[in-house]
């Protein structure tokens, strides 16, 4: 196994503190490289992740974020549930004051999916 699986493998979202919880302040990542795998075919789909909160004790450390993401490649999950896992994953290690997750999937099957989460 290659150092970056095994990164991968052994991800886990890890936060820092903020270093302004008086204030309310937006933080948009973009994720435009998320795979995963289709439960019922095994073929992969493409995405781009976009994650936009207001932080209030804790922000997610980019890093360990970027592992956790890459940790959905070798899932067999549908786009409903994987955009509604990060969503849940960082809401609950977060606790935010304000979190949007929303996952634009690229065309398959001449289809195009947009799900969006919100707190």
């Amino acid at each position: 196994m290659k150092y970056g699986e095994e990164a991968i493998e052994k991800a886990k979202l890890e936060v820092w503190e903020n270093p302004y919880p008086d204030r309310d302040y937006n933080i948009e990542i973009s994720f435009p490289e998320f795979t995963c795998l289709c439960p019922k075919s095994g073929y992969p789909d493409f995405a781009t992740i976009f994650i936009t909160y207001i932080p209030d004790k804790c922000i997610v450390e980019l890093r360990s974020l970027k592992l956790y993401l890459n940790s959905f490649r070798s899932q067999y999950i549908s786009h409903e549930s994987a955009v509604n896992k990060i969503f849940d994953d960082l809401k609950n290690i977060l606790k935010p004051r304000k979190l949007d997750v929303t996952g634009d999937f690229n065309v398959r099957g001449n289809l195009k999916t947009v799900i969006k989460v919100s707190l």
